[in-house]
């Protein structure tokens, strides 16, 4: 009976400085890209109290006119579908098929690329510390840098740390397609249509739409304060002000929400708004759930058949 050892690879200790500049090149470069998106999208300031996940929504490509309840099932099917999976280069493609799906519905990519940033610092640990922690298996391959025997490298790690990140950027960027192609009144319900109670959606419609509402208000109120002179300081008065300053918030808040609510009551709201949405599914529809269903399956078949993954 043999004994399978890890295979242990020495590398020059001059290597040793790129582990750190590649992923703060990285970080560089999304940095980069960011900005130059928003140079070239927001030359205008926008109103921060409209909300923006859904101002694509009502623009023309095969995503906007697909079916909203075939849309949601479907992309929450493949979303499932890419998180169950355990070989790097399926999700890959999996990855490959969300950022398809985003240039296909022509929409922003600086939208895109901030999901990504904001997920950055989570995966960054992720990238940093499995392969240096990951338990070393019989089958491994291990780096050691030069003489630093207590620095080692195992390439499974990193394998398994590429997998966890590749699967949460797929499935991020999945939701731009998902909540971007229609307007979000639209997508709630065709939720609603999909058997999530009408209370649920009701309250996300108007927690979105009015969360940005109170957040405009809060900060035109400190925009206020910091013209008559209130700085920030660690004192009483500061925190006197800064209390004045939340229940004036919540009173404008709760007064503007009456408001509101007499409004939607005028309008004839009674628990639903009165003008719903009308679907109708078409054959495309279906066809395009069947097509990207198919893929999912196929990339799952693929991992489960010749599976190459870290796990």
């Amino acid at each position: 009976m043999t004994t399978v050892t890890p295979q242990i690879v020495h590398l020059s200790s001059a290597l040793l400085p790129l582990l750190l500049i590649f992923p703060i090149a990285a970080l560089s470069a999304l940095r980069w890209a960011l900005r130059t998106t928003d140079a070239n999208g927001d030359r205008e300031e926008r109103d921060w109290s409209i909300p923006a996940i859904d101002a694509t929504g009502r623009a023309d490509s095969c995503l906007h006119r697909w079916d909203v309840r075939c849309k949601i099932a479907t992309l929450l099917l493949f979303a499932l579908l890419t998180v169950s999976l355990t070989s790097l280069w399926p999700t890959l493609a999996a990855l490959l098929v969300s950022l398809a799906a985003i240039w296909l519905a022509r929409l922003p990519w600086r939208n895109a690329l901030r999901r990504v940033a904001a997920m950055t610092g989570f995966l960054s640990m992720f990238l940093l510390i499995m392969p240096l922690t990951a338990v070393t298996r019989p089958a491994d391959v291990v780096l050691i840098f030069g003489q630093q025997d207590w620095f080692t490298l195992n390439l499974r790690g990193l394998e398994l740390a590429l997998l966890v990140s590749a699967k949460a950027i797929a499935v991020a960027l999945l939701m731009e397609p998902l909540l971007a192609t229609a307007p979000l009144p639209r997508t709630l319900e065709g939720l609603s249509r999909l058997g999530v109670p009408r209370q649920i959606t009701l309250m996300i419609l108007l927690a979105h739409r009015y969360i940005f509402v109170f957040l405009y208000e809060a900060r035109r109120m400190a925009t206020g304060m910091e013209v008559r002179g209130f700085c920030k300081r660690t004192d009483l008065d500061t925190v006197r002000s800064t209390g004045n300053f939340l229940g004036m918030l919540f009173v404008r808040s709760y007064e503007r929400t009456q408001r509101v609510y007499a409004a939607m009551l005028a309008r004839g709201f009674n628990g639903s708004f009165p003008d719903r949405e009308e679907f109708s599914l078409r054959a495309t529809d279906w066809l395009i759930s069947a097509l990207w269903l198919f893929l999912g399956l196929a990339l799952l078949a693929i991992d489960r058949l010749w599976p190459t993954g870290a796990l």
